[in-house]
């Protein structure tokens, strides 16, 4: 093309120059990847969850086996019945799962002081109770009653699922100084070592790899199957379970706050056990 207003022919110089310019041009900037929650940023992931699992169900196994061996040495359980004695005896489950959770809390210290400088417990998601526009201590009254609520509901589906068979669970309430060991497991251990376990640790990880809902649903999930054992036959009865614990680790994923999902946690529990003291008339009149 020639004439006025063309442009002037590019020589080979200048197109060598325009092709090693384009190739030397970085490449274009990909999108930033979507900010992870503050509540979510825990320097373990899905490797340290499976070593985590490994080491719990090695302890837990280590202490049935090591608390049989007290109970047939030292307090004369025929070798015969221990089985049975341990699925049974409440002393013997409430200072297994006690020590289970000691054990469990050591090496999580072990892990943490390994991997941060931040303190313990914030590092594994207890923090102060913030949600605008309510003060701390009203919303841990709140926290308490919708415990309490939850456990009604939760109590009402499990009238709708029937079973023909005793749930092991049922067994642990024959006498007085078993649900007193119970209650006092359900209110003071319990909400502690499984909100700090489910909720503070596992809960972080499986909403990273996967998404806030289906971290919810899958920690949820887990957290009803490790009580299947208490509730096995009693199908619809776990599978109350797993939605409590999916409402926990909402609670705990909405506030974010490991300390919501425990307060909640102790509501639930402290409303089934004085209910049960109520209706029992203080443990006097228990269900045979």
């Amino acid at each position: 093309m020639s004439g006025p207003g063309a442009p002037p022919p590019l020589s080979s110089s200048d197109g060598r120059d325009h092709f090693e310019t384009a190739l030397s041009a970085p490449p274009p900037a990909l999108p930033p990847p979507p900010a992870v929650p503050a509540d979510l940023r825990t320097p373990w992931g899905g490797v340290d969850l499976l070593v985590f699992t490994l080491f719990s169900v090695g302890t837990l196994l280590l202490l049935t086996n090591l608390l049989a061996t007290i109970a047939i040495e030292r307090f004369g359980v025929p070798i015969d019945r221990i089985a049975q004695f341990s699925t049974t005896d409440t002393g013997f489950i409430v200072l297994r799962q006690t020590l289970w959770f000691l054990c469990i809390l050591l090496y999580l210290y072990a892990v943490i002081r390994r991997k941060t400088t931040d303190s313990f417990w914030s590092a594994l998601g207890w923090r102060e109770l913030r949600f605008a526009p309510l003060a701390a201590p009203l919303l841990a009254l709140i926290l308490l009653l919708a415990g309490s609520v939850l456990a009604i509901v939760a109590d009402a589906a499990s009238e709708l699922f029937t079973t023909q068979k005793q749930l092991p669970i049922q067994a642990l309430f024959s006498d007085r100084r078993s649900v007193l060991y119970l209650m006092a497991y359900g209110l003071l251990i319990a909400p502690l070592a499984e909100e700090t376990v489910f909720r503070g640790y596992v809960y972080p990880v499986l909403a990273r790899k996967f998404g806030v809902f289906t971290g919810i649903a899958l920690t949820g999930m887990l957290f009803g199957l490790v009580h299947a054992p208490q509730l096995w036959g009693g199908w619809g009865q776990i599978a109350t379970l797993i939605a409590v614990g999916m409402v926990l680790t909402a609670a705990r994923a909405w506030i974010g706050s490991v300390l919501a999902s425990y307060l909640l946690h102790l509501g639930y529990n402290g409303f089934l056990f004085g209910g049960f003291w109520f209706a029992t008339g203080a443990l006097r009149h228990l269900p045979r």
